[in-house]
């Protein structure tokens, strides 16, 4: 496990909390995968964070339009980690205003070509567009599939289905078959 990266995806308040309209049912399950990974990881973990744009003149003013609730400054308390997610990682949070989080800033933390762990949320949007990305850029990418949260179980079977068809690029892998390997 010295080479393999750890990458959480969006632990924030907008996701796991019970009250928001993004909130996952299936987040503090996944919460408890995400930290033995990372305790298994040390410091070779990163954390990102999903953060509104401020450019409203493309689809994403179209977006927020559709999910006023989540129309707000990326300072909002709503967008801060869950308290869980607080020192999972000595690196700084990776913060992008994009759903999927690979790309140049991702590859320059973990390395190009490095093998990547992939935990978070959401399963059907979030964890899914980076791991989709990261197949194309040639990553060697795990999702763990029990340390990821879906919006509903059905959103979440149907993201790991696709994100299935995607060997070798993408493994699907339990948390503890990731810690077994």
């Amino acid at each position: 496990m010295t080479d393999r990266w750890l990458v959480v995806i969006d632990p924030q308040n907008i996701f796991a909390s019970p009250d928001s309209e993004w909130g996952s049912p299936f987040f503090a399950d996944a919460m408890v995968n995400i930290r033995s990974l990372a305790e298994a990881h040390g410091e070779r973990v990163l954390v990102t964070r999903w953060v509104p744009t401020a450019d409203r003149t493309t689809s994403w003013g179209d977006y927020f339009a559709a999910w006023p609730f989540a129309d707000r400054p990326a300072s909002d308390p709503l967008y801060d980690l869950v308290p869980d997610a607080a020192g999972l990682s000595p690196h700084p949070t990776l913060d992008l205003p994009t759903f999927g989080k690979w790309g140049a800033d991702l590859e320059a933390i973990v390395g190009r070509g490095a093998p990547v762990v992939l935990a978070g949320v959401s399963t059907d949007c979030c964890v899914l567009s980076t791991a989709l990305a990261g197949a194309d850029a040639g990553a060697r990418l795990t999702v763990a599939t029990d340390a990821c949260a879906g919006s509903t179980a059905e959103n979440h079977a149907a993201a790991l289905h696709v994100m299935g068809l995607y060997p070798p690029q993408i493994a699907l892998r339990t948390t503890a078959e990731i810690l077994g390997s």
